[in-house]
């Protein structure tokens, strides 16, 4: 039996229920991200995402004139009097206002128009793009399209007559004509309630899939769409879309009684009041504090505006916290953090993978470093795999903690074999026998836990930008204050880091035997050899490696955030598994 043919199904449009209570006004420019990407607008709005890109700089610049308030709108109690002033054919005043900001609570917008140009009651909203014109059949993109309609509705809802809206690219300097046609009303009305929609639901768009769109998204690094569709299963190789040129590196001010005060766009530091240092705010991505260190009130507010973090420590090296500004507002991924903290399944599991690529890291760093001998003793890295293989079998967290001990015991046994022999010129000799701490009695261990104490700051201040609670853990359990997920994540980072950049110190003679000070059985740096050895550290960070999963090459500093933001996908639900970071 024949079936018979439908008739193509019709759409059935399905607005978005009025607002109440306090749902915040929609802006004009996330339909415009919603229209080019939900998943950008997601990550905007619900998420709070933002990264700026040379697009984004080169559009407030274009904005910079009519970001200026100018001009005046005529007020809603005088429409009534510029009708009847039109009707009987009077000249009408010219509309010429800049940057003015409507909403309309019955349609739930809001608009910034950056100009707005008319006579009498009717007008033509002009909005300013980067770039230069598309040679597009309407004249301009769909998204620019939709986002002037949207200011054309919001004018209509204040008793404007606004019929039509000019889109100005300023690249080519040319203005498009858009008319507010039946079509792109309709259009417009789908996108409203399709974020609308979309927001309410709490569930955020899949990623494009290898979309030329991508590699020009200012959120590239934090969305990872490639990455994404890579664990997926997705047939494709990741474009090096999450490496970015870093030029912003921390500061780090550690002399006593100094003062870091700001002077136009740098930070001035001043010790015994000589200024001795200037650093360009452009150029600074953290401000790390050691000791006595005065920060006065308007570099504070400048950094915190500009989200760069401030670190405090101790003289001795303690990390005591941080200063940022309003933090971030993804609340999503923080319930989503909770919940995962509360389940000892997921615990365990997501344990499991940070361990077990740690014993596997230090592994790498035993094969690679050794010096006795011409290579690594083979039973010791079959012995160090079979650490890592006896991880993945524990039941719970506490017998964890015991195979983790183990497999510790065997890597530090053996530390002291990957520092250069002394020879017999040298009176001093860096010798390792044991870990030990609080506090550390011998120059290697001073520097071990030196380097822990940066990489928590570090981990610290990356999960607090990305939107996590950095005290709340899965391994390390919360208690006294101590940045449990920071300590959970810097676990893989341990022997590929801190002690790398230990063993660097040492082989390559960066710090020396006066470098350090012992008193009461205690051993630290002093100011000098902390310099030098952070110096050592910060290089570290900064090399880049290739990434053995994604192909393409990024920084140890890039690299934090990138587990960051792929431990974040995985809490949201968006990949099965975390990932973990394992050199060959």
């Amino acid at each position: 039996m024949a079936i018979a043919e439908h008739p193509e199904q019709l759409d059935l449009e399905l607005p978005f229920p009025e607002l109440i209570r306090d749902v915040p006004l929609l802006p004009a420019r996330m339909l415009n991200e919603f229209c080019y990407c939900p998943r950008l607008a997601y990550l905007e709005w619900v998420q709070g995402e933002w990264e700026d890109s040379s697009d984004t700089v080169e559009g407030r610049h274009v904005h910079r004139r009519v970001d200026k308030p100018g001009g005046k709108l005529p007020a809603a109690a005088d429409q009534a009097k510029i009708k009847a002033a039109e009707d009987e054919g009077a000249v009408m005043e010219k509309i010429h206002a800049r940057s003015i900001t409507l909403s309309s609570n019955r349609l739930g917008l809001i608009a910034r128009l950056d100009l707005i140009e008319g006579e009498g009651l009717t007008v033509t909203p002009v909005d300013y793009k980067r770039g230069k014109r598309p040679h597009v059949p309407h004249g301009a993109y769909d998204p620019e399209r939709v986002q002037l309609c949207v200011q054309g509705m919001i004018l209509a809802e204040h008793g404007y007559q606004c019929d039509a809206g000019v889109l100005y690219f300023a690249g080519s300097r040319e203005r498009v004509h858009v008319e507010f046609t039946e079509e792109l009303r309709r259009l417009t009305r789908t996108t409203i309630d399709g974020l609308r929609f979309v927001a309410a639901g709490g569930r955020i768009p899949a990623p494009l899939e290898d979309s030329p769109k991508c590699p020009h998204c200012s959120l590239v690094g934090i969305c990872l769409p490639d990455e994404i569709s890579f664990f997926r299963g997705a047939d494709i190789a990741p474009r090096p879309l999450a490496v970015g040129q870093e030029s912003a590196m921390p500061v780090y001010v550690q002399a006593f009684h100094a003062k870091v005060a700001k002077a136009g766009e740098c930070l001035e530091i001043f010790v015994d009041d000589v200024k001795t240092q200037t650093a360009r705010l452009i150029d600074t991505s953290q401000l790390v504090l050691f000791g006595n260190v005065y920060v006065t009130s308007p570099a504070l507010t400048e950094l915190m505006a500009r989200g760069i973090p401030v670190s405090w420590h101790s003289y001795g090296g303690w990390f005591s916290g941080h200063t940022v500004g309003t933090g971030h507002k993804n609340v999503e991924l923080r319930r989503a953090q909770f919940r995962a903290a509360d389940d000892p399944a997921f615990c365990l599991r997501l344990t499991k993978g940070l361990i077990e690529a740690k014993v596997r890291n230090c592994r790498t760093l035993m094969r690679r470093n050794w010096k006795v001998g011409d290579a690594a003793p083979a039973d010791l890295l079959e012995a160090m795999s079979g650490d890592a293989r006896r991880v993945l079998r524990v039941p719970d967290l506490e017998t964890m903690l015991g195979a983790e001990g183990s497999a510790a015991a065997r890597y530090f046994g053996n530390f002291g074999k990957l520092i250069k022999p002394s020879g017999p010129e040298d009176n001093f000799a860096f010798d390792f026998t044991t870990r030990n701490r609080r506090p550390p009695t011998d120059p290697v261990n001073a520097m071990l836990s030196f380097a822990y104490t940066l990489m928590v700051r570090i981990w610290l201040v990356t999960l607090s930008a990305v939107g996590f609670d950095p005290y709340l853990g899965f391994y390390h359990q919360p208690r006294y204050g101590r940045p449990a997920l920071a300590l959970d994540l810097m676990e893989p980072f341990r022997p590929l880091i801190a002690d790398s950049s230990v063993l660097q110190a040492i082989n390559n003679g960066e710090v020396r035997p006066t470098d350090f000070v012992s008193a009461a059985g205690s051993v630290n740096l002093t100011p000098d050899g902390r310099k030098r050895f952070i110096a050592t550290f910060e290089r570290r960070m900064s090399q880049e490696v290739t990434h053995p999963e994604f192909g393409y090459r990024l920084s140890y500093r890039r690299l934090f955030e990138l587990q960051a933001r792929l431990l974040a996908r995985h809490l949201l639900g968006e990949l099965d598994v975390y990932p973990n970071f394992t050199p060959r």
